[in-house]
């Protein structure tokens, strides 16, 4: 039975709330109140918001934030929706339209998704699905199959030579895409169909990617014998053999290569046994985006954090970690939960009544007319009680360096050299939307800097004296001006 809190947000999504239907599709694509996971339900609610927001005012779509703003926030969800999952669905077209034009604009994830979607040799009954879906569809001449194939191969080049976390699959899916040699393919057939072993030796001595990887993997799991009277060339030799081949395929890019190779230099029996070795191929793997590898990785930065010398303790295995549970390592989600706070609810923070008034006065400013650091103010009271900071935290944060891809970093040492830093979980939809609207206040905060001011007056908002100040008389304006007719709508919502 369906809680009363989704119901709540369902009601609101199908009566025009924008937020309620981002809401929902957040839902539904992370499966969250134990709703099944469902990218094409996402995708309905997406596309009801997005044309929401596109055709009404500012007033009319949020409280808090422009159109602009809700937009963005939203094509952010969208780029998460595998797009190989909706296709024939009823939203499909805006799905399609949306992801070519966050393309156009170099969007590194709407890149990817039709890349692999229009490329993927696995992908091949939807393409051809794609074939006849785009002869009823496409406005213009050029938005046929090959066309559009041609495109994706050049953003699939630039994912491949740009340092994200995309460039390995596109790497993988780029050597997939190589033209195949008419004798590999044989030999690479012989292989599969009837196990010829020498057929396997031979491609991988021609090049084969696969046929390198494969005679190491087997090269590798070989029984060796280990003891006093078992020679040590004899026992090394099939290993050496896996390391030489494993190697080849590394160079090539494959992840699993350079997993392998990890673990063989950590053998006992293995001559060449180096833990320094095995953490480079290991290193070389999560890089490539091995998702065990990232996971090892992220389990060893976090056991050794006391002799990395980071600034932000457990930053970088927080970030292994998160790459590994997104691929579905389900331990890395415990290791996150150690590393990172984690306060999904705002509901439950000290910050919460006063950050509804001030979504409030965010929602009503220009009749209020408030100051430019009034309103990054009440951006930074909304932020603090989404993410449950301090009294010290909301005020010294520096918004622009908030957010990172996984988590949220607070930092105030500079200001409170005892408060540790605290890194914490994005959960939610209102988390990333709040801090995507206090980035874009704090950029649109017009403010004359001197080349000698010190870097913390650098944001215009002050020291913490004047922050704090600035804080109080706000904090009393709120109540004043919100309190009373915020307690009169909840009253009437119970009634």
């Amino acid at each position: 039975m369906a809680s009363r809190e989704f119901l709540k947000i369902l009601r609101s999504a199908r009566q025009g709330d924008v937020f309620a239907q981002q809401e929902l599709a957040s839902i539904y694509l992370e499966g969250q109140f134990n709703t099944p996971i469902q990218p094409n339900n996402a995708l309905v609610w997406l596309e009801k918001a997005y044309f929401v927001a596109l055709h009404q005012n500012s007033s009319q779509v949020a409280l808090a934030y422009s159109s602009e703003e809700v937009l963005g926030s939203l094509f952010s969800q969208l780029v998460q929706i595998p797009l190989a999952t909706t296709v024939g669905s009823p939203s499909f077209k805006f799905a399609w339209d949306r992801f070519w034009e966050l393309a156009h604009d170099g969007v590194r994830e709407a890149r990817w998704q039709l890349a692999n979607l229009l490329l993927n040799p696995k992908q091949l009954d939807l393409q051809n699905q794609l074939t006849t879906w785009l002869a009823m569809h496409a406005t213009t001449a050029d938005q046929d199959l090959i066309n559009l194939q041609t495109l994706c191969k050049d953003y699939l080049q630039t994912l491949a030579t740009e340092e994200n976390f995309l460039a390995a699959k596109a790497k993988d899916l780029l050597i997939q895409l190589q033209p195949k040699n008419e004798l590999l393919t044989s030999l690479w057939a012989n292989w599969q169909e009837d196990q010829d072993e020498s057929a396997l030796l031979q491609a991988a001595e021609l090049g084969l990617t696969a046929a390198k990887l494969t005679l190491g993997l087997r090269l590798a799991q070989a029984k060796i014998p280990v003891g006093k009277n078992s020679g040590a060339g004899k026992s090394n030799a099939p290993l050496k053999k896996a390391v030489h081949w494993l190697e080849l395929a590394g160079k090539d890019g494959d992840p699993q290569a350079w997993y392998v190779l990890g673990e063989i230099y950590r053998r006992p029996q293995f001559s060449g046994y180096s833990a320094n070795e095995s953490d480079q191929c290991f290193d070389r793997a999560a890089d490539l985006g091995h998702a065990r590898a990232q996971f090892r990785k992220a389990a060893t930065l976090w056991r050794k954090r006391d002799k990395l010398n980071e600034k932000i303790t457990g930053l970088q295995a927080s970030y292994w970690a998160w790459q590994a549970h997104q691929q579905g390592i389900v331990e890395a989600r415990a290791l996150l939960m150690k590393i990172l706070v984690s306060c999904p609810n705002p509901a439950q923070n000290a910050w919460f009544e006063l950050a509804q008034y001030a979504e409030l006065a965010l929602a009503h400013h220009s009749d209020h007319q408030l100051s430019a650091a009034w309103v990054l103010m009440c951006h930074r009271i909304v932020i603090a009680n989404q993410f449950n900071f301090s009294k010290a935290e909301l005020l010294l944060a520096e918004i622009e360096q908030l957010q990172l891809e996984h988590c949220v970093v607070v930092d105030v040492r500079r200001e409170l050299p005892k408060i540790l830093p605290r890194l914490t979980q994005i959960e939610t939809t209102p988390q990333r939307r709040c801090l995507f609207a206090a980035n874009k206040a704090a950029e649109q905060l017009a403010i004359i800097r001197e080349p000698n001011d010190d870097e913390f007056l650098a944001a215009g908002e002050g020291n913490l004296r004047q922050r704090r100040y600035r804080f109080e008389r706000l904090c009393i304006w709120l109540t004043q001006t919100f309190g009373r007719n915020l307690a009169i709508r909840k009253s009437a919502s119970k009634s």
